[in-house]
């Protein structure tokens, strides 16, 4: 979590003493480096925006401090100091020891009354820097004896202190050196720690060591960015994130800490209040975020230092609750969280200016995190042992459980094998008595199917019997007046053959007319053109019936084919025309349509079944009127055609519509109807891969809208 929690407990802990510090630092030993903090004299600028010139005409107070402390502030703060170079050194550097400033400017009054004015900070690309390191390093160029005045600009949205040296670059190179030295160390132990539970959560695939390593990441993080280092090798060239790395870093420590001290103190099963305190801890660091990226400095830096001084305390209270149910894991983790709240509270009185800035308070923290990361994976790895003694115990159970349900089996196997035995011999039983009774089903089956077939069968030839007998009777009656009229002929012939030439040939002539007027000639040759034209109308009548009778059964078509929709319907309607009422008016509604794949004869037998039906619908009509039969086609999308028959019958209502397609159901009296018409169809519409939709209601009719594919999508080779 960040480090500087305890901020809001110190803001009242600001400029101690009235030392005056008017007089300049005298540089003299090139062989030590210098703390000059006391000789600053520090003025704050509420409005941000006095020049140089302004600035120096303003009252500056001495700090009286070694660290100067600036606090957390949206206000720029200014140093005065002034140096006296007594050494042959022709340069001094200056160092602030402070690395995650945003704005540090220093502005060197030269004699000639001008200005030599270097700004750094993490608004300022890395490049700029005259020294390569993560420390604000000023090159000072002062001949030996002269006496220079020096301000400093500072603004920083965090916590800000200013440990300011004085020396030359060897010793300054010696300090830095060490401290990249020891960092290099701390570093390292977070690496190794970090690896090292990696390799443990590939090898127990245990989620709360891949969080545990996220956090160990994040500890690392945010000790190289408060000491400057994530600018300096991660992002030296992006502004935007070495200003705010030093708050998006710590956020994400802190949730990362929250959410692994649920997984490591297991507090959704000890404790379900810290659990939900801890979510609260993470809901509140993603707040944090909020003012961080919108560029609120001075609110985020202080919605994280309340959150995080908050977390901590919260985090010891839980470890205690938790440690109290005897979970020894929760030991480590107080011990761990004492240590690094400890080197916090070093790290935080440091900067406050209550314990002195030295290499013990500097190293506080990265000892007490490098500590903190250590003692936790050794507590995490002792996790591995209470698996491993939990796992031992579980497979002595199971192996106790095993054996006694070994000997439940050996025990039951007896028995068992007795009733198999018996079972079986009463499953042989009943598989031969449902053998049986399938059997006589499908007889059944292939009856009732045969019996509607000679239903159907009996009603078709019914009507194809009326219509034959029509025409047939036509011809019957006029061959027996036709055979009159070619007598008479036969016998006018024979008196034109009685004609002698030589004899009295106008008398025969005479003879002749009379007898042609006798058997009115003319109206002969007209009966017989008439009686001839009758006969050979009933015998295209009686053809016209045969090609309907052939067309609708496609005796000679058992495989699916391209056939017209039309022709089948109008070769049923051919077929059932003796049964259609007097008062009923057919209407037909054909759209163009293309040839469809079916098996015609099926598609036929659909047909006849449904119109059939249409028409007893109507006769059972108690009021007999004009009524109608209406057929259409019409070609829909996605290659369908749709085929509407409609009838002005008695209709059905909601509950007789959900059962026609049932088998064995019919509205019919007993012995006039098998109830397998109607699921014929559907059976037959269904191999067509179609649908039938049934539109109806009592008294307005019923329409049978049949919706078949162009293509059958799966061919079959005989229809069932």
């Amino acid at each position: 979590m960040p480090i500087r929690f305890f901020v809001l407990l110190f803001l009242a802990l600001t400029g101690c003493g009235n030392v005056f510090a008017s007089e300049p630092v005298v540089f003299r030993d090139s062989s030590k480096l210098m703390q000059i903090g006391h000789a600053l004299e520090l003025y704050r600028d509420s409005t941000n925006l006095l020049t140089i010139d302004q600035i120096r005409k303003q009252p500056f107070a001495p700090t009286g401090q070694t660290v100067p402390n600036l606090q957390i502030s949206p206000f720029s703060n200014w140093a005065r100091f002034y140096i006296k170079n007594e050494t042959d050194l022709p340069r001094l550097l200056l160092e602030v020891e402070y690395p995650t400033i945003d704005e540090i400017t220093l502005y060197e009054v030269l004699p000639s009354g001008g200005y030599r004015i270097l700004s750094l900070g993490q608004f300022q690309p890395y490049r700029v820097r005259p020294y390569d390191h993560q420390n604000y390093i000023y090159p000072l160029d002062i001949p030996h004896g002269e006496t220079r005045e020096f301000y400093l600009k500072i603004k920083a949205g965090e916590q800000a202190q200013l440990p300011v040296y004085l020396g030359a670059e060897t010793t300054l190179n010696v300090k830095n050196t060490e401290r990249n030295f020891i960092f290099g160390l701390y570093i390292g132990i977070i690496l190794v720690m970090a690896l090292y539970n990696f390799f443990i959560y590939l090898t127990t695939r245990d989620q709360s060591y891949l969080i545990y390593v996220s956090y160990i990441i994040c500890v690392g993080l945010t000790q190289a960015s408060q000491q400057g280092y994530t600018f300096r090798f991660l992002w030296p060239n992006n502004l935007w994130l070495a200003a705010h790395d030093t708050l998006i870093i710590p956020v994400l420590n802190g949730i990362t800490a929250a959410l692994f001290i649920q997984s490591f103190l297991h507090t959704r099963e000890r404790y379900k209040l810290g659990h939900k305190i801890l979510t609260g801890v993470v809901i509140a660091y993603s707040l944090v975020l909020i003012p961080t990226f919108i560029d609120q400095y001075f609110v985020a830096n202080m919605m994280a230092q309340i959150t995080a001084m908050t977390a901590s305390l919260a985090a010891m209270f839980i470890g205690v609750k938790v440690a109290r149910t005897g979970f020894i894991p929760a030991r480590y983790f107080l011990l761990a969280w004492g240590i690094f709240l400890t080197s916090v509270c070093i790290f935080v009185m440091r900067n406050f200016n209550i314990l002195p800035y030295n290499d013990f308070t500097y190293y506080a923290l990265q000892v007490g995190s490098a500590a903190e990361v250590t003692l936790l994976s050794f507590a995490l790895a002792n996790k591995i042992n209470i698996y491993r003694k939990e796992k031992e115990e579980s497979q002595a159970v199971a192996l106790a459980i095993s054996q006694e349900n070994e000997q439940l089996v050996r025990e039951q196997n007896v028995v068992l094998e007795a009733k198999v035995a018996e079972r079986t011999e009463a499953l042989q039983q009943s598989n031969k008595e449902l053998n049986r009774v399938l059997n006589n089903l499908k007889e059944a089956q292939t009856q009732l199917v045969e019996s509607e077939k000679m239903a159907s069968l009996g009603q078709l030839t019914a009507g194809i019997a009326h219509e034959i007998n029509n025409p047939i009777n036509f011809v019957t009656s006029n061959i027996k007046p036709l055979k009159l009229d070619f007598e008479d002929l036969k016998s006018l012939l024979k008196k034109y053959e009685s004609i002698d030439p030589n004899g009295n040939v106008e008398q025969k002539l005479s003879e002749i007319e009379q007898f042609k007027q006798q058997i009115d000639i003319d109206y002969v040759h007209t009966e017989i053109d008439s009686l001839i034209k009758g006969i050979e109308d009933g015998a295209n009548r009686t053809a016209e019936i045969v090609k309907g009778l052939r067309t609708f059964s496609r005796l000679d078509e058992s495989d699916l084919k391209f056939v017209d929709v039309h022709e089948g319907l109008n070769s049923t309607m051919v077929l059932l025309r003796n049964n259609v009422p007097k008062n009923v008016t057919v209407h037909y509604n054909y759209a163009e349509l293309p040839k469809i794949e079916c098996f015609a004869g099926k598609l036929n037998q659909v047909f006849l079944n449904i119109i059939n039906n249409a028409l007893n619908a109507i006769k059972m009509k108690p009021e007999q009127g004009e009524e109608s039969l209406t057929i259409s086609t019409r070609l829909e999308a996605n290659k369908m055609i749709s085929i509407s028959i409609k009838d002005s019958g008695i209709g059905m209502t909601e509950k007789v519509k959900e059962k026609i397609f049932e088998p064995f159901f019919t509205t019919k009296d007993v012995g006039e109807g098998t109830g397998l018409g109607l699921s014929i169809v559907f059976s037959i519409i269904e191999k067509h891969h179609g649908k039938i939709v049934v539109e109806s209601e009592p008294g307005k009719g019923a329409e049978f809208i049949i919706y078949l594919p162009q293509n059958v999508p799966i061919a079959q080779s005989q229809a069932s």
